[in-house]
């Protein structure tokens, strides 16, 4: 049987219902992990950040690699949502309202780890009244609470057109306000780091179009993964040519965000380059193993994603995840990457609050990984992913997110 007769078949129908015994306990599991969360957070201000692995040669960890990598995944569901409206193309089978509430779930969990690395929640405030407009950490959270702020008036505009209410004119024109602010909110990440030429790493103009590639990489990945769990859990119908049409455009972006990469790795190592020991680094050196598995997972996902015959739905879900697991790696290379190559010519003070190996001097703390989280950084890690779970299952329980006649 060809493709397109595959794809054009709608979906089998649902083999469960969905909600009841199951819901109830994912809802409360997903509490219980964000209350453990919440104590080590507790613990953790009263402490310091001393009790993390970060130091002053790597003063962000995994609080922050977190953080990019969410900023990522809340693309997918909002463009995936806004550029049909935007362009007036036809949708993915009614999946729009899921598809947001899973980017708005993304971006709290974002600002929440923004929050949890300031060290202390009552500094908030000090980013607003002694705020620096030339900083793009400021241009970050502007452009983030817009991102926040707009995710949820496109997810409440979307709810009143459906439901009759609305006109489908300042829908779109909310689409497409909500587009570019998600391309916005990418770039200006990037631009934290790759506007900081004192580290090699981080400065290079490729920065902004990768992130916003990775973004839709592992954006897509999360849609399509949520999307058949709720296919199969039968919290809504969808056809498989929806799905296929998003594989598709999942395994374009996944060459396209290797081929940026690609690009950025020749430019550094070829002879010659100020790049190379960066290039070593993440070949043969300490950052190996997420380098390897950020470019063979995607690959795989790829051939995947290209060969029609492996576009079965189980086998989609772990292209999906390999890609997300892919790019979480590449931000755990980009984050700790920058500071793994010392950019200090002067001697520093040694000391356990200031280097991680410290004992070893210098030249030990830059060997293996200058970074590794502590047990304390894991646990509230999974506590601010477990609210964002919570987020997801509240959403799908209380909000009219399902699909109806009027769905894109």
């Amino acid at each position: 049987m060809s493709e397109n007769t595959s794809a054009a078949k709608p979906a089998s129908a649902p083999t469960a219902k969905f909600g009841g015994k199951g819901l109830t306990i994912g809802i409360v599991v997903a509490a219980l992990v964000a209350a453990v969360g919440v104590v080590l957070w507790g613990i953790q201000l009263t402490g310091g950040l001393v009790q993390t692995g970060m130091r002053n040669f790597d003063s962000w960890g995994l609080y922050i690699t977190s953080f990019m990598f969410l900023v990522g995944l809340s693309a997918g569901g909002l463009i995936i949502s806004s550029v049909p409206r935007a362009f007036g193309m036809k949708g993915f089978g009614g999946i729009s309202k899921v598809a947001v509430w899973t980017s708005i779930c993304c971006t709290v969990l974002a600002i929440a780890f923004v929050v949890i690395d300031l060290g202390h929640p009552l500094r908030l405030w000090e980013l607003f009244a002694y705020s620096n407009l030339g900083s793009p950490l400021m241009w970050d959270i502007i452009v983030l609470s817009a991102y926040l702020i707009l995710s949820i008036v496109y997810l409440w505009a979307t709810i009143r057109f459906e439901g009759g209410k609305g006109s489908e004119k300042s829908l779109r024109v909310i689409s497409v306000v909500a587009l570019v602010c998600a391309i916005l909110v990418h770039s200006v990440t990037a631009w934290i780091f790759g506007l900081l030429p004192g580290h090699e790493f981080w400065y290079t103009a490729l920065l902004a179009p990768w992130f916003v590639t990775s973004a839709l990489v592992c954006g897509v990945s999360l849609v399509l993964v949520v999307v058949i769990v709720l296919r199969h859990v039968g919290y809504m119908q969808l056809d498989q040519q929806n799905i296929v049409k998003m594989v598709k455009m999942l395994g374009v972006f996944i060459m396209v965000d290797l081929y940026f990469f690609g690009c950025d790795l020749l430019t550094a190592g070829f002879p010659g380059g100020s790049g190379a020991e960066t290039v070593a680094m993440l070949v043969f050196g300490p950052l190996a193993p997420f380098f390897w598995i950020e470019i063979i997972g995607c690959l795989v996902a790829a051939v995947v994603c290209f060969v029609p015959k492996l576009r079965t739905n189980p086998l989609i879900v772990i292209a999906a995840v390999l890609a997300i697991v892919g790019i979480f790696c590449k931000r755990v290379q980009l984050l700790v990457g920058g500071f793994q190559i010392p950019n200090l010519d002067y001697a520093n003070a040694m000391s356990p609050y200031t280097v991680t190996d410290w004992s070893a001097g210098m030249l030990g703390a830059y060997q293996g990984m200058v970074y590794w989280p502590t047990p304390l950084e894991f646990g509230v890690t999974m506590g601010v992913f477990g609210l964002g779970v919570l987020m997801l299952l509240l959403g799908l329980k209380f909000l009219p997110l399902k699909p109806n006649e009027q769905s894109h």
